[in-house]
């Protein structure tokens, strides 16, 4: 699994026109899915996630996590994370799970950030999604597990 980490002030996800998802400073995590991923790496994201150390403290240095903070989590699935490029102009989505097995892991993994106490968003599969997202920082992070 991979999750694109972006440390925002603010970030929503729209479906036709209604916000589905929304939250305020926190992390917004673009969650890419591939046929041999796990509940097991779902878990491991989630706990990633959930002690990442890029809030920033009264300093100003990112020293904290989303479990030392009240930030939220918006997570959305985004299977353009296992697009190839490495041939031709035209990504190839092999590597991307089908919504069939990359559904009920994104859904692992926010079931284990709420089980670790965060509030969390989500975007909705099947649909067109509209995210909007304002990256702090910037910070922005690749995770994989």
């Amino acid at each position: 699994m991979r999750g694109l980490v972006q440390r925002v002030t603010s970030a929503s996800v729209s479906v036709t026109g209604e916000v589905v998802g929304s939250i305020g400073p926190g992390l917004c995590v673009l969650v890419g899915v591939t046929h041999t991923d796990t509940a097991v790496q779902a878990c491991k994201l989630a706990d990633k996630v959930w002690h990442l150390r890029v809030m920033d403290d009264a300093d100003g240095v990112m020293n904290r996590s989303l479990a030392d903070t009240t930030a939220s989590v918006l997570v959305v699935s985004q299977f353009t994370l296992y697009g190839d490029t490495s041939a031709g102009r035209r990504p190839s989505w092999t590597r991307a799970a089908r919504p069939e097995h990359a559904e009920p892991l994104v859904d692992a993994m926010v079931a284990r950030l709420r089980l670790l106490g965060a509030t969390v968003a989500t975007g909705r599969f099947r649909t067109e999604m509209l995210v909007t997202l304002v990256n702090d920082g910037p910070v922005t992070l690749m995770i994989e597990v």
